[in-house]
Formats: C-alpha cells, sequence, structure tokens
C-alpha cells in the first residue's frame, strides 16, 4: 500500500547537494510490515497521510509468523521480509525508514525526520531504549554514549538503502526469531557497525519508545498541531512508538498527535465517514440486537423500560436479549414484555429460573447477534443506564467507527480514569471520541466484527477478571480499539448501592443514592418554574400553594402507606409521639413507621426550605420535624377533623388524590379569616404557620378516601 508524497519540484533544477537537502522527502520511502489491517495499523496510515509519507506494506494478507515478540523474543518475519523487499531497490540515494505500524504515529513531517537523520552523522539510525531486551548479559558490550539512552531498539530504524542492505545481508534467522536480538549483535560488534555506519538515536530525535519511558514524555500543544515531547532530553521525537507493554499509552497520545484533537480546532476527525440514517425507510435502518442485562437489585426499572421504549429508533429494525437474574425484577420485566414485546421484531428472555451466570448470558447475548447474518450491531444496555437522549441508538449507528465499541458511560471508576485528559473529558471541557483502554455497562459493536477478529465465542469468562474487565482484556489483546464519545449528553450511570428491596415501592428510597432520578421521577415536572414563572398562589393570607409531588410520587407513597397498613386508631392515646397523647387526633401512619424519616427530611430541606425562604423573608429553617405522616380520611372512618393548631412554627400539607376523582369533599377552612381551599391539586402543597394565627379544620371528604401527607416543621 502506497500513500505518495507529492513530487519535489525543485528536484529536476537543482544539484546534487541541493537535491539532499530540498528533494530527499521524495527520496524517502517508510517500509512496514502488517499482516492484518488493525485499528492500530489504519491509525499509522492516518499520520502517514497526513505528513505525506509515502508507505510501502509488506506481508498483507500473509499469515504472521513471528510469534508474540511482546512476552518474548521474536520478530523475525520482519527482517526475512524486508531483506526480500530491498533486494529489489536499486536507487542508493533511496533513505528506508522501517518501522512497526500497529503502535505507532507520526508526530511531524518527512522534511524535519530526514533533517534530524543528517545531523546524526550516520547511515543508519536506530531508535534507542531505557531498558535492554531480550540478553540483559550483552549490556556491557554496548558502548556508551554521553548522554540519552544506551540500549537499541529494533522497532525503528532509518538509512540509505545500500546500508540497510548490508545490515539486512546476514540474517538467515526462521521467522520466529529475534529481529532484536540480530541487530543488538550487529550494533555491539564494532566492526560490523562501522562498516554499517550505524548509530542509535540516544536523545529521541527521531524515534520515541515509550517502554521504560512513560514518565518523559507529555503532550505539547502548539500552533494548532500536538507533539510528544520528551522532557528529559527536550527534544520532540518525530516517530512515537508504544513498544511492549505500553499499548494504553499510545493510544491516550494518539487520541491528539498529530492533529486529531487541539485545542484551536476540537476534534477534527470526529465527523468523518459517518452514516447517516435522515431520509432512510424504516426498512433501511440497519438491524440493531438490544442486550439488557440485570444482574442486581436495581432502581428505577420501570423508568429504564419506558426510556428504551422512547428510543427513536423503528422498533421493527430492533430484537431484544434481556437477561435477569434478579428474582426482585420479574414482575416489571414480564409487564413489559407482556405490553410491548410484540413491537420488537423478536424477543429472546433469560430469566432466574435459568440460573445462568453473568459472563455467560454475555456471551450467548453476542451470540444472538453473530449467529445472525443480518444484524449489524449489538448495542449492550446494563440495566443501571439511564438513556436521556432518545436519539442515542441513532447517534452512535452513524458515527460508523470501523473498530469495535461505542462507550458514553465514562464511569470513574473505569482505567480511563487514571489518563490525564479524564476530568477535562468527564466535565465536557475536551470534546471529542477517545481511545480508550475499558469500556462498560453500554456500547455498541459490530456485528461484523463479531463474526470476525471477535469469533471467539467466550469472550467474558476469566480466571482472575470480572466479566467487564475479562471482555476488554480479549478486545485488547485482538488490537482492537474501543472508543468513547462525550460529543452529546447521552445519561449517566445509577448507583446500586444501598439498594433497599423490602418496600413495595423502593425507588421511593432513592433520594439519596441517585438524587437525580428521584427527583425526575417524584417531583412535580413546574417544581423549578415556581420562581421564575411565579407558580406560587396565596389562597389566603400567608398560605402558600405550589407543586411539589408528581402524581406517581402521590400514587406511590400512598399506596407505601396502604401496603404497610397499621393505620392508626384515631384515639387520643398514641404512643407513637413523646408523651403517649394526641389532642387532634387523625387516621394516619407516621413516616418513622415506614423507614422513610430520613428521606422525608431531606424532601423538606431540599424542596421546602428554599420556598419557605422566599414567602417568609427574614425566616431560616432546617427543615427539622417532630411529626410527619400520612393521613387518611373517609366518610365511615374519619371524613374531617376539628378546628385546632399544629404544633409547628409553619406546616406542610401535601394533597395525594385527586378531588373529584378519588373522593369528594375535603379541603382545610382557616377560621380566623374564613378562608377555605376546597379542591387541593394532587401534588400541590399548601404551607402555612401553624401556631397562633392559623386556626383551621379538614373539611369533611363526602365520599371515596382522601389522603394528604403533614408535616409539622420546626415544632
Amino acid at each position: 500500500m502506497w500513500v505518495k508524497d507529492k513530487p519535489c519540484a525543485a528536484q529536476k533544477h537543482c544539484g546534487i547537494s541541493e537535491v539532499q537537502l530540498l528533494c530527499l522527502p521524495d527520496k524517502l520511502l517508510v517500509v512496514t510490515v502488517a499482516t492484518k489491517e488493525t485499528d492500530g495499523f489504519r491509525r499509522f496510515l492516518r499520520s502517514a497521510k497526513h505528513f505525506n509519507y509515502t508507505v510501502k506494506v509488506l506481508g498483507r494478507g500473509q499469515k504472521w509468523k513471528g510469534g508474540d515478540y511482546m512476552s518474548a523474543p521474536g520478530g523475525g518475519q520482519k527482517v526475512k521480509l524486508l531483506k526480500a523487499a530491498l533486494e529489489k531497490m536499486k536507487d542508493k540515494e533511496k533513505i528506508i525508514l522501517f518501522i512497526d505500524s500497529y503502535d505507532v504515529v507520526f508526530a511531524s513531517g518527512p522534511k524535519e525526520l530526514l533533517k534530524k537523520f543528517q545531523q546524526a552523522r550516520h547511515k543508519v539510525v536506530f531508535s534507542s531504549e531505557t531498558l535492554i531486551w531480550p540478553d540483559r548479559h550483552l549490556e556491557d558490550k554496548y558502548p556508551h554514549v554521553r548522554e540519552g539512552n544506551r540500549f537499541l531498539g529494533s522497532g525503528g530504524f532509518i538509512g540509505y538503502l545500500p546500508n540497510i542492505k548490508e545490515m539486512v545481508t546476514g540474517w538467515d534467522g526462521e521467522n520466529h526469531e529475534s529481529d532484536q536480538l540480530f541487530f543488538t549483535k550487529l550494533y555491539i560488534n564494532p566492526e560490523k557497525r562501522k562498516a554499517v555506519n550505524m548509530t542509535i538515536d540516544s536523545k529521541c530525535r527521531l524515534f520515541q519508545n515509550l517502554h521504560g519511558a512513560l514518565d518523559e514524555v507529555v503532550l505539547k500543544f502548539e500552533d494548532g498541531r500536538v507533539r510528544a515531547r520528551n522532557v528529559l532530553y527536550d527534544t520532540l521525537p518525530v516517530i512515537i512508538h508504544g513498544n511492549g507493554p505500553t499499548k494504553l499509552q499510545i493510544n491516550y497520545l494518539g487520541n491528539y498527535i498529530p492533529k486529531v484533537w487541539t485545542f484551536e480546532t476540537g476534534c477534527t476527525v470526529c465527523h468523518e465517514d459517518l452514516r447517516p440514517l435522515t431520509g432512510l425507510k424504516e426498512s433501511e435502518y440497519p438491524l440493531v440486537v438490544i442486550g439488557i442485562f440485570i444482574q442486581q437489585p436495581t432502581p428505577f426499572v420501570t423508568v429504564f423500560f419506558e426510556r428504551l421504549l422512547k428510543l427513536r429508533y423503528p422498533k421493527n429494525r430492533l430484537k431484544l436479549f434481556i437477561y435477569n437474574q434478579e428474582p426482585h425484577h420479574e414482575q416489571q420485566v414480564s409487564s413489559f414484555l407482556h405490553d410491548y414485546g410484540n413491537l420488537y421484531q423478536d424477543v429472546k428472555f433469560i430469566g432466574p429460573e435459568e440460573e445462568m451466570d453473568s459472563a455467560t448470558s454475555r456471551n450467548v447475548g453476542f451470540d444472538m447477534c453473530r449467529q445472525d447474518k443480518d444484524c449489524e450491531y449489538f448495542f449492550n444496555l446494563d440495566i443501571e443506564v439511564v438513556l436521556k437522549n432518545e436519539d442515542t441508538l441513532k447517534i452512535v449507528v452513524e458515527q460508523n467507527l470501523k473498530p469495535l465499541i461505542f462507550d458514553f458511560s465514562l464511569s470513574a471508576e473505569g482505567y480511563y480514569a487514571r489518563s490525564e485528559d479524564y476530568v477535562d473529558i468527564v466535565q465536557g471541557r475536551r470534546l471529542g471520541v477517545w481511545n480508550v483502554p475499558y469500556v462498560s455497562s453500554v456500547f455498541l459493536v459490530k456485528g461484523s466484527l463479531l463474526r470476525s477478529e471477535l469469533s471467539e465465542h467466550d469472550l467474558f469468562t476469566s480466571d482472575v477478571l470480572d466479566p467487564d474487565m475479562a471482555f476488554c482484556d480479549k478486545v485488547r489483546s485482538k488490537g482492537v480499539f474501543m472508543y468513547a464519545t462525550n460529543m452529546h449528553t447521552f445519561g449517566r450511570i445509577l448507583s446500586t448501592e444501598n439498594y433497599e428491596t423490602q418496600h413495595l415501592h423502593n425507588d421511593l428510597w432513592q433520594i439519596f443514592e441517585n438524587t437525580l432520578d428521584w427527583e425526575e421521577r417524584y417531583i412535580h415536572e413546574n417544581y423549578t418554574r415556581i420562581m421564575k414563572d411565579k407558580l406560587i398562589e396565596t389562597p389566603c393570607p400567608d398560605v402558600y400553594w405550589f407543586p411539589i409531588f408528581s402524581d406517581i410520587a402521590c400514587n406511590h407513597l400512598v399506596e407505601e402507606m396502604e401496603h404497610f397498613g397499621q393505620w392508626s386508631g384515631g384515639g387520643n392515646k398514641d404512643t407513637r409521639i413523646q408523651g403517649g397523647y394526641e389532642n387532634v387526633p387523625t387516621i394516619d401512619i407516621h413516616m418513622n413507621q415506614v423507614g422513610y424519616e430520613k428521606e422525608w427530611h431531606k424532601l423538606l430541606l431540599d424542596y421546602v426550605a428554599p420556598i419557605t425562604e422566599k414567602m417568609y423573608p427574614g425566616y431560616y429553617t432546617k427543615a427539622q420535624f417532630d411529626l410527619a405522616f400520612v393521613v387518611r380520611y373517609k366518610p365511615d372512618e374519619q371524613p374531617s377533623l376539628r378546628p385546632h393548631h399544629d404544633a409547628s412554627t409553619f406546616t406542610i400539607n401535601i394533597a395525594l388524590n385527586e378531588v373529584g376523582h378519588d373522593y369528594q369533599g375535603g379541603g382545610c377552612r382557616f377560621l380566623r379569616y374564613n378562608c377555605s381551599i376546597q379542591a387541593p391539586r394532587k401534588g400541590w402543597a399548601l404551607m402555612h404557620p401553624g401556631r397562633l394565627t392559623h386556626y383551621h379544620e379538614g373539611l369533611p371528604t363526602t365520599a371515596g378516601v382522601r389522603y394528604i401527607a403533614v408535616s409539622f416543621v420546626d415544632p
């Protein structure tokens, strides 16, 4: 494969010395070995094309027989292929740059490379390393250097064609033998070193090997370009090589170098090779298998399925694979499948009774796509994923990444948190598509990849790693890249810690662990508009009326209390309160009886106190309460409440059901002002002073059942 440089316009007009200075780029040929087109190889070619390097690829389509030289000596096949290719080349002025490609990026162009090569004043220059490999016993035979790295690295060298030919002419080893050892023995032999006229790039002016030098290399942003700077030697290497166990670091650097992301331009490649879906008929959309995995008790499962239904993607182009190992969620899953399962092209469900472990379930889910020739993508969705963006699936499909995965969770617990740019990416100060070493919870995989590089059935099982870790480890070992994007706001990940399952509506208790999700579910949709749009009403003097609870919050709280069922008898004797005597008793259940007092206090503190302080200027509250309870009014039980003062500084009274629909009558009358609220709105709160001025009564409920939530605040 060739990426052709522009010809040197000055060549036909210049003499020998000028040709060397001005036209050398036309004499430079980059040679690499790539038996497979990996994602790393494509990245290498992209950086070469950016600088107009001419590239010749050896070994294309051949079987790799050079061994796994990341962990053991190998790579002899590269020298064999190079030797054969050089034999066909005759131009003595040709300069050969021989480098690896799967883990290499160019940071600058041919002119800088050749200038630094000439300044080395040798015919062949090898990359250098801080570590000796593969034979430590040869250390004493290495020539000393004044400053810089002492040891040779075989992953990159540059030289004149005749000299490199002479250097490799003695190779007669096998494919699996060590190329590093072969070149090392040439270099440490003074006679051969002199004959070839070879040296090493000890200060990393041309080549930067990352192994053993991670602390020396930083990104340098300057004039719309990105370089890697060696801070130890204050050099700007032209070629960056993630040799040995530094693949994660080269992937990190490759997110920027040479001009993938800069402060001036942002992401320069994020809008390339997109796959627009706009204008397609529904039948033309790519077929996607969505894998849904429920592995532990998780809050807001019902909301998860509601959001799944709202995804703007043709449901007849979706197949569902649902794995649930948690009996606690059986009812929610079965309700969704009963009501909406027929909307999808196909559904496969695995329940707790099958006793399938998590790793196996994910392998089976991949197989559902892998074995379906029409499946173009597998979209993994763990149940704790909160999909806020209804276009999520369309967006990630349109991105059309050639590599594997598009993840957008960017969990703080992920490996990517170790990178220097993690906080900037998560906080949106750097937007783009990022090569990352770890993904989980939500990601997209191409079906073609599952049928090729990732065709191995068992990708999630490991003796030492969790399924997600095992999966990412195997993906990396295949040379497949994983990507995360923060160019759009997609959603978030729920916390599943401290999730209680002993209640009827356990999500009510999530106000601490998943506050935002709790708020979206249970706080009235107009609550945030109260001040801006002046939604607070004043039906009676110093009585304020405002929306606070959603319909679902009201329903869940009522159902929770009825499920608990231990309503008080409505008598004056009440052992639940201090002193044991209630002057104005109601039929009620206290929040502390159902274990909700801490959650109720946070509700009052976060959502009521700010309004209190606006409506009663100069009064500040910590929202402490002695009593918070749900009252039930029924015509044949306790239809009303006689006039009384509340034992509070102010009282909150929230209507939990709907007058005219759930009950008739009801309301509240303030006697001092002869002012009544006879049609309380469901989810709205009445806030009024408790003592002295606001003597009030509960008006009779004439039919049905009325529920209110009452809080005596700052008693």
